[in-house]
C-alpha cells in the first residue's frame, strides 16, 4: 500500500516538491507521522506473513515480474527521476538500468544464497548434523537519499524482499515522486497483500520509522543524520545498515593509461554533479604524470556544459544547501593556497555549480577531508602511489576508491590497502554496478552491506541447527561426565589441539 493520501490526524500536513531545474512546484505530498507509519509497519507484519507462504520460486517469479514492470516502464521512471532530481534523462535511464541489473540477481540467486547448508560439526561433535539457515526479519524499513533515488534504495528494497521480508520506504523528501512510484508498480502486479508501502514526509516521519516496530531499517544519508538514526534505533536495540557518504580517491601510477584514468576522473568526479557518495573527490597522481594528467583533465572538463536542458552533461544541484557547501570548500581550497586549474569560486551559481578543478591543495583543507557532494575535484601529486595511499586512508570516511596502473598485479595489491568497502583498478565505481559484489563502508560511511549474497544475507537472521545422528561414544554434554570420557577430553587437548 502506497500511503499517499493523507489518512487521520496529518491529513493538513503537507509538503511541497519542486522542480530543482527552476524552482517549479510538481506536488504535494502528505507528512505521514507516527500513527500512519505504525499502521503502514502492522500492514506490513501481515504481508510478510503471506510472503513467507510464496516460497522461494514463489517470490522468485513475483520480484521477476516486478522487474519487468518497471523495465516496460523504464522511460517513464527516468523521466520522473530527471524531474526530481535535475539529472538529465540518460544518467536516468543508467540508474534504471543498474537498479533492474541488481532486482534480477537478487530475485534469481536468493534461494541458492540463503536456503539451508550443510556444515561441518568437526570431530568433537561428530555425532551430529549441522546446519544453517537464513530466516528474514520480517519488516524491514529504508530511509532513501535523493541523489540515486531508485539505484540506491532497491539495493536494499529487493535484497530485503528477495530475503523474504516486507518493506516500507521512506523516500527522501526531495524525491518523493520516485518512492511512491515504485511502490505503485509492485501494487499494480495484483498482490494480494502491502508487501511494498511507501510512506512520504520529512525528518520526522524518518524518525517515525525508527521507533515504530521494524525489525531492522537501512538508512542513506550523511553521517551526522546516521548517528541519529542509530540513536533513535537503539532505544528498541533495532539493528540497522548505515550508508553515510565518503571521500573517495583515485590514484594513478606513472605507467596509467592516462587517457583512460582521465575520462574516469571526470566521470566520477563530475556526474550527477559530483552528487555521488562514492564519487571521485580526491585524486593522487604520480608526479612524473602529473602534469600531462592535468592537462587531459582540464580538457575534458573544459568541453562538459552544466545546465537545465535534456541535452546538459550534468544538472543542477538537487538539494540547494548543498551549494553553500560546494563554495565553502572551494574557497577554503583557494585560501589556503591551492590553484583552480578549471573554474574557481565564481562557478558556484544560485542552482548550477560549474566545474571546479583544484590543484596542489593542503592536506588539511575542507576540500580534502570533508565530502563536497559538488562537481569539485581536488588532484594533488604524490612521489608514488605508496604515499598516495596513505593519504587516501587519511580520512575517517571508507566507502569506495579506484587505482589506475597497467600492472594489474600491483594494482591488487594496492587495493587491499585502501581502507575501502569497494575498490575498482582501472576503472571508476565497477563494483557498484556488479550484483555479486557486496556495497558498503566503514568508518563514517557507515556499515553493512548491501547488492551480492552479503546483501541477501544483511536482511537475513541467521539460524545455527543441529540434529544428532547417533549417541556419541562419549558424554562431555551431562552432569554425570565419566572420568574416562574427560581423561580424552586432557588428550585431545594436548595432542590434537596442542602440538604443531
Amino acid at each position: 500500500m502506497t500511503t499517499t493520501e493523507p489518512t487521520n490526524s496529518t491529513a493538513d500536513r503537507t509538503f511541497a516538491k519542486v522542480d530543482p531545474r527552476d524552482g517549479a512546484p510538481l506536488a504535494e505530498y502528505p507528512i505521514a507521522g507516527p500513527e500512519e507509519v505504525a499502521l503502514a509497519v502492522e500492514r506490513a507484519r501481515g504481508a510478510a506473513r503471506w510472503w513467507a507462504n510464496q516460497g522461494p520460486r514463489g517470490r522468485r517469479e513475483w520480484l521477476l515480474e516486478y522487474k519487468r514492470a518497471i523495465a516496460s516502464r523504464a522511460e517513464e521512471l527516468a523521466t520522473l527521476i530527471s524531474v526530481e532530481t535535475g539529472k538529465p534523462e540518460e544518467d536516468a535511464t543508467l540508474e534504471v538500468m543498474l537498479a533492474i541489473s541488481h532486482l534480477d540477481w537478487a530475485a534469481k540467486n536468493a534461494d541458492k544464497v540463503l536456503r539451508r547448508r550443510s556444515v561441518s560439526a568437526g570431530l568433537l561433535m561428530s555425532n551430529h548434523a549441522a546446519y544453517v539457515e537464513y530466516q528474514p526479519y520480517g519488516v524491514v524499513g529504508a530511509i532513501g537519499p535523493w541523489n540515486y533515488p531508485v539505484f540506491t534504495p532497491m539495493g536494499t528494497l529487493t535484497y530485503a524482499m528477495a530475503a523474504g521480508n516486507a518493506v516500507i520506504f521512506k523516500p527522501s523528501e526531495h524525491t518523493p515522486g520516485v518512492g511512491v512510484w515504485l511502490a505503485d508498480v509492485w501494487n499494480s502486479l495484483g498482490a494480494s497483500q502491502p508487501l511494498f508501502q511507501t510512506i512520504t514526509g520529512d525528518g520526522s516521519t524518518g524518525a517515525a520509522l525508527c521507533t515504530a516496530g521494524v525489525d531492522k531499517l537501512a538508512f542513506t544519508g550523511s553521517a551526522a543524520t546516521g548517528r541519529k538514526v542509530m540513536a533513535a534505533c537503539a532505544e528498541t536495540l533495532t539493528p540497522v545498515v548505515i550508508e553515510a557518504g565518503g571521500k573517495d580517491a583515485m590514484l594513478v601510477d606513472r605507467d596509467a593509461d592516462l587517457e583512460a584514468a582521465a575520462d574516469q576522473a571526470v566521470f566520477g568526479a563530475m556526474g550527477n554533479a559530483g552528487q555521488t557518495c562514492a564519487g571521485v573527490e580526491r585524486i593522487y597522481v604520480h608526479k612524473e604524470v602529473r602534469d600531462d594528467f592535468v592537462r587531459r583533465v582540464t580538457g575534458k572538463v573544459t568541453a562538459l556544459i552544466p545546465g537545465t536542458s535534456s541535452t546538459s552533461s550534468y544538472g543542477p544541484m538537487t538539494l540547494p544547501g548543498q551549494v553553500d557547501i560546494v563554495r565553502r570548500h572551494v574557497d577554503d581550497a583557494l585560501a589556503r593556497g591551492g590553484t583552480a586549474v578549471v573554474g574557481g569560486a565564481d562557478s558556484v551559481g544560485e542552482r548550477v555549480v560549474e566545474p571546479v578543478v583544484l590543484v596542489d591543495v593542503p592536506e588539511d583543507s575542507l576540500a580534502v577531508t570533508e565530502e563536497t557532494f559538488g562537481p569539485t575535484v581536488v588532484i594533488n601529486s604524490v612521489a608514488d602511489l605508496e604515499e598516495g595511499v596513505q593519504k587516501a586512508n587519511a580520512t575517517t570516511y571508507g566507502l569506495g576508491g579506484a587505482i589506475f596502473t597497467k600492472n594489474r598485479k600491483r594494482g591488487l595489491a594496492l587495493a587491499e590497502k585502501l581502507n575501502a568497502g569497494g575498490v575498482s583498478v582501472n576503472a571508476f565505481l565497477a563494483f557498484a554496478a556488479i550484483p555479486t559484489l557486496p556495497f558498503g563502508g566503514s568508518g563514517d560511511s557507515g556499515f553493512g552491506r548491501i547488492h551480492g549474497a552479503d546483501g541477501l544475507r544483511e536482511f537475513s537472521r541467521p539460524k545455527a541447527i543441529t540434529v544428532q545422528k547417533f549417541q556419541a561414544p562419549m558424554n562431555l554434554m551431562t552432569m554425570t561426565r565419566k572420568p574416562r570420557d574427560m581423561k580424552v577430553v586432557k588428550w585431545m587437548l594436548a595432542n590434537v589441539h596442542g602440538k604443531r
